[in-house]
């Protein structure tokens, strides 16, 4: 599939929300129909790009602005940067729509207890035993989107359906076209080029 133009599909949420799978998924879907994409996982950026930096409000503002320029390069080269960020501010997700321009945040709902549940690095508990400080969701506040174009509600659903879900959404709002719906049901490489809001 060819695109006209890169647009950026930025998954926000807390820690072990499911972001980062989801956009695996995402990535792998639209790889095997010929879109170039790239993912951004905020952990593997903050153990490169953004190794200098810690977990305070600043430090986490200064990492989202980090990963928006990336997004944003990716993007005018015609390529779609998934962006698997907490980004606990919506300051930092409204500086990220405006630098990028074609952004569609995606919000991956998925309930404290539960992430508490899927946390398999154990921050949340030793977060709640003092361990460690300015962790999101506990000692430091997420601040839920307000408009995010979508919603993805990981509760009774799988990855792979989280994944289908988020596509068959961009399907809707026109972001990709109707024929990669039909390739999604069948499984079949979509063909038409890509649209793409500016």
């Amino acid at each position: 599939m060819e695109l006209q133009q890169g647009f950026c599909i930025w998954l926000t949420g807390l820690p072990s929300a499911g972001k980062t799978t989801i956009a695996r998924e995402v990535e792998r879907r639209l790889r095997e129909r010929g879109v170039h994409t790239e993912l951004l996982d905020g952990d593997e950026v903050r153990r490169g790009l953004s190794s200098d930096l810690g977990f305070d409000r600043k430090s986490r503002e200064m990492h989202a602005s980090r990963v928006t320029f990336v997004a944003r390069v990716l993007a005018r080269n015609n390529v779609v940067p998934l962006v698997a960020l907490i980004s606990p501010y919506r300051q930092s997700r409204a500086l990220a729509r405006k630098e990028i321009g074609a952004f569609v945040e995606v919000y991956v709902s998925t309930p404290l207890n539960v992430c508490e549940e899927r946390d398999v690095k154990g921050l949340y508990r030793k977060a709640r035993m003092g361990e460690i400080h300015d962790m999101t969701g506990v000692d430091d506040p997420y601040e839920p989107p307000v408009s995010p174009e979508i919603v993805v509600d990981t509760l009774g659903q799988n990855p792979g359906e989280s994944a289908e879900f988020l596509l068959a959404e961009l399907v809707r709002l026109k972001w990709l076209p109707d024929s990669f719906s039909k390739s999604l049901a069948s499984g079949a490489p979509a063909r038409d080029h890509l649209k793409v809001h500016v």
